[in-house]
C-alpha cells in the first residue's frame, strides 16, 4: 500500500515546480485544499493558474492527490483580502 502524502509533503510538491509567496494546505492524505499565492497567477484566468498547479504536482496529481479544490491568488490579491 503506497504511503500516503502529508499536507506538508503537497506544500513541498508544489512549492518546488512554482514560485509561491504563501501556501496553505489542508487534507487527510488523499484529499486535499489549498490556498496558494504566486507572482506568476498575475493575469491568468482562474483554470490558467490552476493548471499551473496541476503542472507543478505532475503524475503526482493523478497517483497521490486525488482532490485539490484550490484558491489561486496573486501576491496583490491575497494583501487585499487579508485587510
Amino acid at each position: 500500500m503506497p504511503i500516503e502524502p502529508t499536507p506538508d509533503d503537497v506544500r513541498r510538491y508544489i512549492t518546488s515546480g512554482l514560485d509561491c509567496s504563501h501556501v496553505e494546505i489542508e487534507g487527510d492524505g488523499r484529499h486535499f485544499s489549498a490556498l496558494i499565492v504566486s507572482p506568476a497567477f498575475e493575469g491568468r484566468t482562474r483554470v490558467a493558474r490552476h493548471q499551473l498547479v496541476y503542472a507543478a504536482l505532475g503524475e503526482r496529481m493523478r497517483e497521490e492527490v486525488h482532490a485539490l479544490p484550490m484558491r489561486t491568488l496573486t501576491p496583490t490579491e491575497y494583501e487585499a483580502q487579508s485587510k
